[in-house]
């Protein structure tokens, strides 16, 4: 029952949110998809809310936070958030239940331990208030999210390159981006290094900092105007190929953008 879990509810522009747990307790990362799937989600998997040690929000695009509001008050739930983010939730208009008495603050790069939990914060390249990923560590396993970063840097390179399981966006596909409906100045806001990863940038990233260490690589925030889970796999497949790097302990999965995943025990 204690075994490190990791279940996306849902991934893309639609609405983010991620369970990292063990078979009786977790917290969540982002909180965007509304609270009566989110319920569902957790039951299906004998888990409440009243286990639930805290949500923890990247950033405060409303496909982050749409529930943070109603998870927060109405159910109690401490929701984690830099000051700068959680006065983006209670600004933003999408969020009808503003977070008051759930409201948990925390600096980019604090650490905060919640039960077994060890939650680190870091910086990620994103136009909203504030962006940060999270890298938890439960019993000598850790998994590190980064989403909604327009390059990775070197400090989030150092908490994916020291993970066992790793969460990192693919929103995009180059060419169907610019051969899109998209308007140019939208292609350049995705593209920009306030903007989205893209498919070849995840790609990169993956074969130039290549680690053993690493079991599970989850694709995750895939558009749905301008990638494919197929594209994006053939993509990193492809520069694994390239540079002759044996990925057979490796799992990469694209992960759904609007339905649960399978439930993952690590």
């Amino acid at each position: 029952m204690d075994r490190f879990r990791f279940r996306s509810l849902a991934s893309g522009s639609s609405g983010n949110c991620y369970y990292i747990g063990n078979g009786k307790e977790g917290i969540l990362i982002d909180a965007g998809v509304g609270v009566r799937a989110t319920r569902k989600f957790l039951r299906s998997m004998g888990v409440d809310f009243n286990t639930i040690w805290g949500v923890f929000i990247t950033h405060d695009h409303v496909d982050h936070i749409l529930s943070a509001g109603v998870i927060g008050e109405k159910h109690f739930v401490p929701v984690y958030a830099t000051q700068k983010v959680h006065e983006g939730i209670n600004r933003n208009y999408r969020v009808t239940q503003k977070l008051k008495d759930s409201q948990r603050f925390f600096n980019v790069g604090d650490s905060i331990v919640v039960s077994d939990f060890h939650i680190k914060s870091f910086p990620v390249s994103h136009d909203a208030s504030e962006s940060v990923g999270f890298s938890v560590e439960y019993k000598g396993k850790r998994i590190t999210i980064a989403t909604d970063l327009g390059f990775v840097d070197d400090e989030a390179i150092n908490y994916l390159i020291d993970s066992d399981y790793i969460v990192l966006e693919a929103n995009y596909d180059e060419d169907m981006l610019a051969n899109g409906n998209y308007p140019r100045h939208l292609q350049k806001r995705i593209s920009g290094i306030t903007g989205h990863l893209s498919n070849t940038q995840a790609a990169e990233f993956l074969v130039k900092n290549f680690s053993e260490k690493w079991k599970y690589v989850f694709l995750c925030h895939l558009s749905k105007e301008n990638n494919h889970p197929d594209v994006v796999y053939t993509t990193i497949i492809e520069h694994f190929n390239n540079k002759n790097i044996d990925r057979k302990d490796l799992k990469i999965i694209p992960l759904e953008r609007m339905t649960p995943s399978a439930l993952f025990v690590l």
